[in-house]
C-alpha cells in the first residue's frame, strides 16, 4: 500500500481495475484506493504481469506498507505465486486477528494478603509489591459494602480483573443477597434504545484525527468583528449581471471573501504562515482552502494563488472542486498546499457566527456567518436606516499569529469587504 497522500497512514481499496494474471504497464491503473481525503487511482510503476491480489476489493485499515498485491516480470512466474500469502514481516503494522484485550480502563489495585479458604476462593499467597489484584470500581463498591475482602474473590474479567458479577456470585455462595436500590417512584424498566452502527469513512476517520490533533496541540484564539455588506451585495448584482449578458457563471458572497481573504493575506503575510519546532514558515503562495460538506465528510480543496485570480475564475474553480469532492473524485494536488482555510455555514444554512477549528499545519481559518440586516442610527434623533451585516471569526494559532496581528488581517479584511471596488485595482 502506497502513501498516496502527505497524511495518509492506511487505506481502504475501493475496486481492482485489473485481475490476476494481466499484463500491466506503467501508467496503467491498477485499483482505486480511499485514503484520508479522496478515492486515487493507484498507477503500475513497473512492466509485468499481476500475479496475485492478497487485498481484494473492499478491504479495510490496510496499513502503508503492507502488500496489497505481488507483480512478477515473466508471464511463467504467475503461478509460483497462487498460493501465496504474507508473512508477518510483510504485514508491516496490520493488526493481529486475534489480539490479546486491553486493559481495563480503570483498575483498583489491592494487596493480596494470606487468607482462609472461601467460595471462589485464589489460594492464599504471600503478599509482594508484583502480586496484585484488579478490580472494576462498581466491584469495589460493592466489595466495601458487604465487608468483602478483594483477595477471596477470583476474577473472571479481562486479565483476571474482578467485575461486578463476581462479587454477586460470591455473596449468593454465601446465602447473602445483594440487596437492590429502593426505588424513588413506580419501578418502570426503562425502553431499549432503537439505533444503528454507521461505519467510519476513512475521511471520516482522518479528519477526527486531525482536528482532535489540533485543539489538543494548537493554541486557539478567536476574533470576531461584524462588517457592512450592502456594498458588496450591490458590487455583486452588478457584476452577476454583466455575467448573465456574457452568459458566464454566477458570483456568489463566498466567491467575494475568498478573494477578500487571499487579499488580506497578501497585505498581512504573518496570518500566512505555518509553526515548526525551530522557524515559523511564511509563504509566498497565498493557497486558500474552501470547506465542502459532503455525504462523505467533509473536503477542503484548494484554490491556488487565489491573490492573483479574477472573481470569475475563482468562482469556475470552487465550482468545479465542489462537484468533484461530492462526486468523491479529488486528486491529492486539488487538496493539498493550502495555507490558510475559508469556511461558510452562513449562506447554506444561515448560521449566524461560529468558531471553526484549524486546519493543521495551517495558523489560521476564517469562519463566516450569515447575513442579517439591523436597524443603524443616522445622525439626527429621528433618523435610521437599515443595513445588512455580516459576522466573521478568525481563529488564530497564538504561536504564530499574536492578538494584534489576528486583529490587523480582519481589519484589512474588513476594508476589502465592506469598499469591494478595491479588490478590482
Amino acid at each position: 500500500m502506497p502513501s498516496l497522500s502527505p497524511t495518509m497512514q492506511e487505506g481502504n481499496i475501493a475496486r481492482w481495475l485489473k485481475k490476476e494474471g494481466d499484463k500491466v504497464s506503467p501508467g496503467e491503473v491498477l485499483c482505486e484506493v480511499e485514503t484520508d481525503k479522496a478515492t486515487v487511482e493507484m498507477e503500475c510503476m513497473e512492466e509485468g504481469y499481476l500475479a496475485k491480489i492478497v487485498k481484494g476489493d473492499g478491504s479495510k485499515e490496510i496499513k502503508v506498507g503492507e502488500v496489497i498485491a505481488i507483480t512478477v516480470e515473466e508471464e511463467e512466474d504467475i503461478p509460483k505465486f497462487k498460493d501465496y500469502s504474507p508473512s508477518v514481516s510483510d504485514a508491516g503494522a496490520a493488526p493481529a486477528k486475534e489480539p490479546s484485550p486491553p486493559p481495563p480502563p480503570k483498575q483498583e489495585e489491592v494487596e493480596k494478603p494470606i487468607s482462609t479458604s472461601e467460595p471462589k476462593a485464589s489460594k492464599p499467597s504471600a503478599a509482594s509489591p508484583e502480586d496484585r489484584l484488579f478490580a472494576s470500581p462498581v466491584a469495589r463498591n460493592l466489595a466495601e459494602e458487604h465487608n468483602v475482602s478483594l483477595s477471596s474473590i477470583k476474577g473472571t474479567g479481562p486479565n483476571g480483573l474482578i467485575v461486578k458479577a463476581d462479587i454477586e456470585d460470591y455473596l449468593a455462595s454465601r446465602g447473602k443477597e445483594v440487596p437492590a436500590k429502593a426505588p424513588k417512584g413506580k419501578d418502570v424498566a426503562a425502553p431499549a434504545l432503537d439505533y444503528v452502527d454507521i461505519p467510519h469513512s476513512q475521511i471520516r476517520k482522518i479528519t477526527a484525527s486531525r482536528l482532535l490533533f489540533s485543539k489538543q496541540t494548537i493554541p486557539h484564539y478567536y476574533l470576531t468583528v461584524d462588517i457592512c455588506v450592502d456594498n458588496l451585495m450591490g458590487l455583486r448584482n452588478q457584476l452577476n449581471s454583466i455575467q448573465e449578458a456574457s452568459a458566464g457563471k454566477r458570483i456568489s458572497v463566498n466567491d467575494l471573501v475568498i478573494k477578500a481573504a487571499a487579499l488580506a493575506l497578501r497585505k498581512v503575510p504573518r496570518c500566512n504562515s505555518s509553526w515548526a519546532d525551530e522557524y515559523i514558515r511564511q509563504f509566498k503562495n497565498v493557497n486558500i482552502n474552501v470547506a465542502v460538506q459532503t455525504e462523505n465528510g467533509l473536503y477542503v480543496p484548494v484554490i491556488r494563488d487565489a491573490d492573483k485570480k479574477g472573481l470569475s475564475t475563482i468562482a469556475e474553480e470552487v465550482r468545479q472542486l465542489a462537484q468533484k469532492a461530492k462526486d468523491n473524485s479529488l486528486k491529492p494536488q486539488d487538496y493539498e498546499g493550502g495555507t490558510f482555510t475559508v469556511t461558510n455555514l452562513g449562506g447554506p444554512f444561515g448560521i449566524k457566527q461560529f468558531c471553526a477549528i484549524i486546519n493543521p499545519p495551517q495558523s489560521g481559518i476564517l469562519a463566516v456567518g450569515s447575513a442579517e440586516k439591523r436597524v443603524v442610527p443616522g445622525l439626527g434623533p429621528d433618523q435610521y436606516k437599515f443595513s445588512s451585516f455580516m459576522s466573521v471569526t478568525l481563529s488564530c494559532d497564538h504561536r504564530v499569529i499574536d492578538g494584534a496581528i489576528g486583529a490587523e488581517w480582519l481589519k484589512a479584511f474588513k476594508g476589502y469587504i465592506e469598499n469591494p471596488e478595491s479588490m478590482l485595482l
